[in-house]
């Protein structure tokens, strides 16, 4: 397995394995409303690619600002693996290079959406996140966040939010049949 930053031809396989892992109706949970309209970081999106080139996992981060301050963060997702390669240790190997790489180019905080069995060994806690919100529904339990310095979380709070200067999207229209 090789990982590597993820390159313009990986994002079509990436979106098909998205809708694979995660399903066409990911859009509207609230995870998904914060990314629309804003790129991820085009330095902390990583694919796991096999010996022949194909894609075997991804992850994705998204900038973020906290509260009303806009302390910036990133929102971390959608890791996803190839169904039949689960359990194998890719997606594992991602989140550790994706940590690492954002605490490297100088991140201080990771949220995410996720469930705490799989994300607690990383260093994700409910803790990190209570003084935080999400603006839409979200199990409580799953939301999560890590500072990724010792005093990172010190005096964050409030709602998160796209980053300062991207506006909100225009509401999609519904096609009439």
């Amino acid at each position: 397995m090789k990982i590597m930053v993820e390159r313009p031809q990986d994002a079509a396989p990436v979106e098909k394995l998205n809708d694979v892992a995660f399903g066409s109706d990911r859009y509207g949970k609230t995870v998904y409303r914060l990314r629309d309209g804003v790129a991820p970081d085009a330095k902390l999106c990583f694919v796991a690619l096999g010996e022949k080139g194909e894609l075997l996992a991804s992850l994705r981060f998204w900038p973020i600002a906290i509260g009303q301050k806009n302390t910036p963060a990133v929102l971390l997702g959608p890791l996803a693996v190839q169904p039949e390669l689960r359990g194998q240790g890719f997606g594992k190997a991602l989140m550790h290079h994706g940590i690492e790489q954002a605490r490297l180019q100088g991140h201080g905080i990771i949220v995410l959406v996720g469930d705490p069995e799989y994300y607690n060994p990383f260093g994700f806690t409910r803790e990190q996140a209570l003084k935080m919100a999400l603006p839409g529904p979200v199990e409580e339990r799953r939301f999560l966040a890590l500072g990724l310095t010792p005093d990172a979380l010190e005096n964050v709070s409030g709602m998160i939010g796209k980053p300062p200067g991207v506006s909100k999207p225009a509401q999609r229209r519904r096609k009439r049949a």
